[in-house]
């Protein structure tokens, strides 16, 4: 991940981190998206935020979430490897896994600004 993007990346988590904690709980899994977005075509991040969202499911006693993280998260790094991510999916088990999705106008800002100083 370029560090441009990572620095993006860390304050989606971390405000992900502020609304859990304050009991904001649908602010809090918009901003988890949102970091999904952002990391999903690198493994690693990938893959950890699909292990912050199952954390999610577990915490919340969401079932649904829980079932649909358990493949995200076994396969979700390797689709990234592989470079076969449906672009812009925000990674929650109320969406289809392999539906690309728009990406909001700032996240492609973003994007296209970390990527244009590689």
């Amino acid at each position: 991940m370029p560090r441009t993007l990572r620095l993006y990346y860390e304050q989606e988590l971390k405000d992900y981190q502020a609304f859990k904690q304050k009991r904001q709980l649908e602010k809090a899994w918009h901003h988890l998206e949102r970091a999904h977005i952002l990391g999903q075509p690198y493994p690693v991040e990938h893959t950890h935020v699909h292990g912050k969202m199952l954390t999610f499911g577990i915490k919340t006693r969401n079932v649904k979430e829980i079932v649909g993280q358990l493949p995200r998260l076994l396969v979700g790094g390797i689709k990234s490897w592989a470079g076969t991510i449906p672009v812009g999916n925000t990674g929650g088990a109320n969406v289809v896994a392999w539906k690309p999705m728009p990406i909001p106008q700032d996240l492609q800002a973003i994007i296209q600004q970390a990527h244009s100083t590689i």
